[in-house]
């Protein structure tokens, strides 16, 4: 078996332009950033530059009363730009933690991160908390100085070819070029499981999915690779959905959870916990227009949850009510996802292993109390 990497000149260009001083990288750094309420640029500016000294981001987001989140920007149903506004299920976790940390969901700044650079710029507290679309894996854990929160999609990878195209199998991948991104669990994994099948292929590296796409389009490729339920969404909303095909394939287990610094488990359980709370509201039947109406409910459960009595908050360096806050202003986690990837979007995703574990599905909550 052998294989053959194929580099984009402008990619080799990127590379050796990453080879000089961290000051040439930095100022090539091509990350945008976009305020939830429309700070301005001087405003923006001002947070960026602030130092960030506190033991925990927690104690940064709140005396910044603004969270930093690295999101991705070009990813349908997970981190999107329409007309200047971020979707997505991950930019709204993004809010969900605003609401619950600070009482305003609009007091996010989204930061658009590159696959190859998001835990950089984690690790160099330029963001708080990552959520992109990013894989849990025991390497990262343990080799990049983060810790994960809880699992927010469950997703395995995948390949998207042109109908037509003669590919239904794996198999069918011999001697074709397969477009997949540098920096990114996907690659070692379509090698490992093109490598078991002892058949030739080729790698193409295209720096996001939408170059990935394009060069299937262009004929640079045959085959494209990531995440299934990125190819699910970029076959969704495209113009021609019935141009592209998806393998039944699934080569890998992608958790997708957020990142933040390993040194700080105070942030992480405010991340932990808010994140939690909206799977527990769903089990609860609570959604953003029906909370209201469990208060007084005279369930020790409830109570503790909607922060009615005990100090669940206050233990985290929350309000009590953060819970109530995220999902009063976002929504539990079926109300997410159902109006970034399920029945409330474009994209019609069906909830399969992200349901609840009470619907036959992997999410779980451990308990209140």
């Amino acid at each position: 078996m052998g294989k053959r990497l194929i580099v984009p000149l402008l990619l080799g260009v990127l590379l050796l332009a990453a080879c000089g001083s961290d000051d040439d990288a930095e100022s090539q750094n091509t990350t945008r950033n976009t305020t939830a309420n429309a700070a301005t640029p001087e405003a923006t500016a001002a947070i960026q530059d602030e130092p960030t000294v506190s033991a925990s981001v927690l104690d940064d987001v709140l005396a910044r009363e603004m969270i930093r989140c690295g999101v991705q920007g070009e990813l349908p149903g997970f981190g999107y730009i329409v007309e200047d506004n971020f979707t997505g299920l991950d930019t709204d976790f993004c809010r969900a933690l605003a609401a619950a940390v600070l009482g305003d969901a609009a007091k996010v700044e989204f930061v658009e991160v590159s696959s190859q650079e998001r835990f950089t710029a984690l690790q160099e507290r330029r963001i708080d908390v990552l959520i992109r679309n990013t894989t849990w894996t025991l390497t990262r854990d343990t080799e990049l100085g983060l810790d994960f929160g809880p699992i927010l999609f469950y997703d395995g990878q995948g390949v998207m070819v042109k109908r037509g195209s003669g590919i239904f199998t794996l198999d069918d991948l011999e001697g074709k070029k397969i477009c997949v991104q540098p920096g990114t669990t996907t690659l070692p994994n379509i090698e490992e499981a093109l490598s078991s099948l002892d058949i030739e292929y080729e790698i193409v590296l295209k720096d996001d999915l939408a170059a990935e796409v394009a060069g299937l389009d262009a004929g640079d490729c045959d085959a494209s690779t990531t995440d299934r339920s990125a190819l699910i969404a970029t076959q969704a909303v495209s113009a021609t959905p019935e141009d592209y095909f998806i393998l039944d394939a699934v080569i890998s287990q992608e958790p997708l959870a957020p990142a933040y610094l390993e040194s700080d488990p105070r942030w992480g359980n405010a991340i932990r916990w808010t994140i939690y709370g909206m799977i527990h509201a769903e089990r609860l039947g609570m959604t953003s227009e029906n909370i209201d109406t469990f208060f007084g409910s005279g369930s020790p459960e409830i109570e503790l949850l909607l922060g009615e009595s005990g100090d669940m908050g206050q233990r985290l360096g929350l309000p009590n009510n953060f819970v109530v806050q995220a999902v009063q202003q976002v929504g539990s986690y079926a109300e997410i996802y159902d109006r970034n990837l399920g029945a409330d979007s474009p994209i019609g995703l069906a909830r399969g292993i992200n349901a609840l574990w009470t619907a036959g599905g992997l999410l779980y909550a451990p308990p209140f109390r």
